[in-house]
């Protein structure tokens, strides 16, 4: 589980960080989100009625999720890169902290989220949802390895 989180975390963390090179990486993120969107709803077999309530939810979730994930984590990152000395004890303890605390607001969001879709979707469809999520995230870093392995 927790080479899962590893490798999902690396994957989004190295997609999002290509985000930030320009608009052509904006354009690859909005690629991935519709592969993921198609890849979704045919995974989760969504009815009619359930789609038009789920997407919003998952949409707003992931907005979040990004901001939290990604954009804080990306600042936390810079500011260790910009401090070409090292850290002092104290500073380090103030950063793991706000690291501490942005990861707990990224389990309590998802936590909120699983909340919402159980009166949305069934039990069955929202493991089968995280396992969807899995699966994708796996078959785009088999994507972006086999990419990096023809270019050599």
């Amino acid at each position: 589980m927790k080479l899962i989180k590893l490798v999902t975390s690396l994957l989004l963390f190295i997609s999002f960080n290509f985000y930030a090179q320009g608009e052509k990486m904006k354009e690859k993120r909005e690629q991935i989100k519709t592969m993921k969107i198609a890849f979704l709803t045919s995974e989760l077999d969504l009815s009619v009625s359930e789609a038009e309530k789920f997407w919003p939810v998952y949409n707003a979730f992931e907005e979040k999720e990004f901001e939290l994930k990604h954009l804080k984590m990306r600042s936390f990152i810079k500011r260790l890169r910009d401090g070409k000395e090292k850290l002092n004890e104290k500073e380090a303890g103030v950063l793991l902290s706000q690291i501490e605390n942005n990861e707990e607001e990224v389990f309590l969001l998802r936590k909120k989220f699983i909340g919402n879709l159980k009166g949305i979707l069934p039990a069955s469809k929202i493991i089968r949802l995280k396992k969807s999520e899995e699966d994708f995230n796996r078959k785009l870093l088999a994507q972006y390895r086999n990419k990096g392995q023809r270019r050599e």
